[in-house]
């Protein structure tokens, strides 16, 4: 057998350096990928190694040859075994890899380290560094899941890289320019060098990159402010308190946080908090309104807009500033339990729709202004969901409310598609994993604890804990990366929790001029489940105007720069011009 790796590895070799360097690559530039190409790769790389791991073992004479080759070959069959496993076994595929890698880094390090502490070793340095670099990132991977799996995919990817580039280096070091057994040439030796120095590094690196990321942002506190009185008023729309907020408002504008009467899903009394701005030019006339659903920002009191550093920089923030300079004012409620005790009732349209229609109601109950008595509504995904139902519900909810008109961007239109749509992207988990947490209080008779994914209820926990913001955010798509299922299983979605998000979609007539935008490279809220919905509006009779907006993904839609900014400050003038809205059903 050493015979025939003699004669062999002179190409062997150079082949599996190739193979490693581009699954080192691939996977370094593509951990973000899906989950289930990501798991291919690791798997791959594992096998490839493994291979590496007993040639070395066998072959006394290669350079990478140790002073305990069984130990060698042992792990190189281990891995071997776990890479084939990890695309066959799917159930233990995550702690299977990060067992399997972390192993592999172990006992690579230990190896190099060995070898540096060897006399007449003509390597030590590299040997030296590349041990600490693989013992740092064995044990680093070990910390799994808390390790995220871009990084995780980028060390491991570079990992593979870096042996495949020695493997290369090494065969092409060979023959004519080669100095004497025994004496690596100074270049060669340099490179060994700044390869373990760089792969330390590199493990250091992911290490802070990872304890960043799942810092999250300062874990904010709501304030006595959010606390309701001991008497509480039954009626909606009560203002029982305001201040004013310092923060994060646009320039020459005032603004308040405020707290007042809602109604919870149930129709019993709650409390909300939210906030007004105005802009500080605004004279005694009365001003024209824009009530805003603010977007997805979590399931928790802190992570309530009007606590944030920028509370007015969820949706279409740019026009908010620019309609505010013109002499509008807006309001936007936190929702129940965002700054307030919850549950959150989160994609709950009922919920959401009262608590936007009595942010306005009790806004209008400041003194430092006049609002007019009617209001233009929108907001974005979450917002574009409650700004719906306020519309759909307003008649009945609050007559005395004029609604001047309704913009709904990138909404979540149709609960059901769209838990089905997203169910396997890591911002579609986190979005499943806040339903799951938070209608498992409120709708305890659904079982949504029993019916998620089984394995996962801490990870739901963990994510429901973030907000959708800031580093939070960041954190909590992490957390999404590392769930290879739905979180709620496909079957899951029918029965009575499939009742439950049809009864939270919008399929109700709205009677108010209706601005439907959408991106057409949104990975969350897909373009096919809009236009579905928008069809199947149209058909109904609906009569609303609905705009694509190319290139733009779910956030992207709504930046600063996006066209939509521009088309959504004139809309929102022309229906207080009173100007006949655009119909593009017909």
């Amino acid at each position: 057998m050493a015979g025939l790796l003699r004669r062999t590895r002179g190409w062997v070799r150079p082949l599996l350096g190739l193979a490693l360097l581009g699954l080192g690559t691939v996977l370094a530039l593509h951990s973000s990928a899906s989950i289930k190409v990501f798991v291919v790769l690791v798997a791959a790389g594992l096998v490839a190694v493994a291979v590496l791991r007993i040639l070395e073992a066998i072959d006394t004479d290669a350079d990478q040859a140790n002073s305990c080759p069984w130990i060698t070959g042992g792990s190189g069959v281990l891995l071997a075994g776990a890479g084939i496993a990890a695309l066959l076994w799917r159930g233990a595929t995550l702690p299977m890899l990060a067992l399997s890698v972390s192993i592999l880094l172990l006992v690579s390090g230990a190896g190099s380290l060995a070898s540096a502490l060897r006399r007449g070793s003509p390597d030590r340095a590299s040997a030296l560094l590349g041990g600490l670099a693989a013992v740092f990132a064995g044990l680093l991977v070990l910390l799994w899941p808390r390790l995220t799996v871009w990084a995780f995919g980028v060390f491991f990817g570079g990992w593979l890289v870096f042996i495949g580039l020695r493997l290369i280096l090494g065969y092409l070091a060979r023959g004519r320019c080669s100095p004497a057994p025994g004496k690596p040439g100074r270049l060669r030796g340099f490179g060994r060098i700044a390869g373990s120095a760089l792969a330390l590094l590199l493990a250091v690196g992911m290490v802070l990159v990872t304890s960043f990321v799942h810092a999250g942002d300062p874990k904010l506190v709501p304030d006595a402010f959010y606390t309701p009185p001991t008497l509480v008023p039954a009626e909606p729309g009560k203002l029982l308190r305001a201040e004013p907020l310092l923060r994060g408002i646009p320039e020459d504008a005032d603004a308040w946080r405020i707290l007042y009467t809602t109604t919870d899903p149930d129709g019993s009394p709650a409390v909300a908090s939210g906030s007004v701005v105005v802009p500080k030019d605004r004279g005694a006339t009365a001003l024209p309104v824009i009530s805003m659903a603010h977007g997805t920002k979590g399931i928790i009191p802190r992570c309530a807009p009007s606590l944030s550093a920028s509370p007015y920089s969820d949706g279409p923030a740019a026009a908010l500033r620019e309609l505010v300079s013109r002499g509008w004012a807006g309001v936007m409620s936190d929702y129940v339990g965002l700054g307030t005790a919850g549950p959150h009732p989160y994609l709950v349209g009922q919920a959401e729709g009262r608590n936007v229609l009595d942010a306005y109601r009790a806004a209008g109950q400041l003194r430092e202004f006049t609002l007019r008595g009617d209001t233009l509504i929108w907001g974005h995904s979450q917002g574009g969901h409650g700004a719906l139902f306020s519309a759909a519900i307003a008649r009945d909810y609050a007559p005395e409310i004029g609604i001047l008109g309704v913009a709904a961007l990138a909404p979540a239109s149709n609960l059901a598609a769209l838990a089905l749509g997203v169910k396997d992207g890591a911002a579609g988990k986190v979005v499943s994993s806040y339903i799951a947490a938070s209608w498992n209080d409120l709708f305890p008779e659904l079982g949504l604890a029993s019916l998620v994914t089984p394995g996962y209820a801490r990870s739901v926990q963990r994510i429901g804990e973030l907000c959708f913001d800031g580093r939070d955010a960041l954190s909590a798509v992490v957390g999404g990366t590392q769930l290879f299922d739905a979180v709620i299983p496909e079957s899951a979605l029918k029965g009575p929790l499939g009742a439950r998000l049809e009864e939270n979609s919008v399929d109700m007539a709205i009677d108010y001029p209706l601005f439907v935008a959408q991106g057409l490279d949104d990975q969350l809220v897909l373009p096919g489940m809009q236009r579905a919905w928008v069809a199947g509006r149209c058909a109904a009779g609906q009569e609303l105007e609905y705009r694509e907006y190319a290139g733009r993904d779910h956030m992207p839609l709504v930046e600063d720069d996006s066209p939509l900014i521009g088309d959504l400050v004139a809309w929102a003038n022309d229906r207080l011009d009173g100007k006949k809205p655009a119909n593009t059903c017909r």
